[in-house]
């Protein structure tokens, strides 16, 4: 099944370097459906507007790390979670969206994500 959806966490992933904040406009470039899903209750808005759906807290009804938080996120991209890439920092989170059915990405280092993102989304 083809990856079309990348799901970004913001603390601890989007805020561990600006090399990171290059990666959804690079997908969103390839065709890729970026969504932003974090328990923060807000994010800077040169943040936000790099993502075509924003989920913050509890707005999507549940919230991470389970398996419905996940599946809400790509079905608000119009996506199956199998079709989508979820990064995030904590490893509760990573289980509940593979729980879910997407494809994950421990976040530990920027450059290994990116590098990873680039691989699974074809990036040049």
């Amino acid at each position: 099944m083809p990856l079309l959806g990348l799901i970004m966490d913001y603390g601890g992933v989007l805020t561990d370097g600006p090399e990171l904040l290059d990666v959804p406009r690079r997908a969103r470039a390839a065709g890729v459906r970026t969504a932003l899903l974090s328990d923060a209750h807000r994010v800077p808005e040169a943040c936000s507007a790099l993502f075509d759906v924003v989920v913050l807290g509890a707005a999507g009804g549940t919230r991470k790390p389970d398996p419905e938080a996940f599946r809400r996120v790509a079905a608000m991209l119009g996506l199956t979670p199998e079709q989508c890439v979820v990064v995030d920092d904590l490893p509760v989170n990573v289980r509940g969206a593979r729980a879910a059915g997407a494809v994950t990405v421990r976040h530990e280092d920027p450059a290994v994500t990116i590098s990873e993102l680039e691989i699974l989304f074809e990036l040049p």
